[in-house]
């Protein structure tokens, strides 16, 4: 830390006659002599300036797979409607579920949706409540959706 002594810039804001002292931190990036007297206004702004560098930096290599964003979000909003939906029609919480797997890519991979909807009876064959309405609700929440692929590794 340095201390500066001001005379006219002190009078002039403080509107006293008297000499002021001024604790300044010393200049950022190792910079020697000859500092200028910054205000705490311009380290904040660039302190501020270099947050947003580093924050665009940490955008820049956060995503590390190619998938789509919104795909995923749509396919997380789909399997938790799904396990929601499976609860209702097993009468109990996902904990106590049966193991029922609903592979998603498995049935975009389906020729048709009669094929699809083969596949989601013989998924839920051990159910005692009706599952017509959940699958043709799933049938219809996935068309449109593609299937997810594993990322590909770039060779260089």
């Amino acid at each position: 830390m340095s201390v500066a002594t001001g005379g006219s810039e002190a009078a002039a804001a403080g509107g006293g006659g008297g000499n002021r002292v001024f604790f300044q931190s010393p200049p950022r990036g190792g910079g020697s002599g000859g500092s200028s007297g910054g205000s705490s206004r311009e380290d904040a702004v660039s302190a501020a300036a270099a947050v947003q560098v580093q924050q665009r930096r940490h955008q820049q290599g956060k995503v590390t797979v190619k998938y789509d964003r919104k795909e995923l979000r749509k396919r997380l909003v789909l399997e938790e409607w799904i396990v929601e939906q499976l609860g209702q029609l097993y009468g109990c919480e996902e904990e106590e579920m049966p193991d029922v797997e609903i592979d998603i890519d498995d049935l975009l991979d389906a020729a048709n949706e009669e094929e699809r909807a083969l596949k989601l009876q013989e998924t839920l064959v051990d159910c005692y409540k009706p599952t017509e309405e959940f699958i043709k609700e799933l049938l219809t929440r996935i068309r449109g959706m593609r299937k997810l692929s594993p990322p590909q590794k770039k060779s260089i």
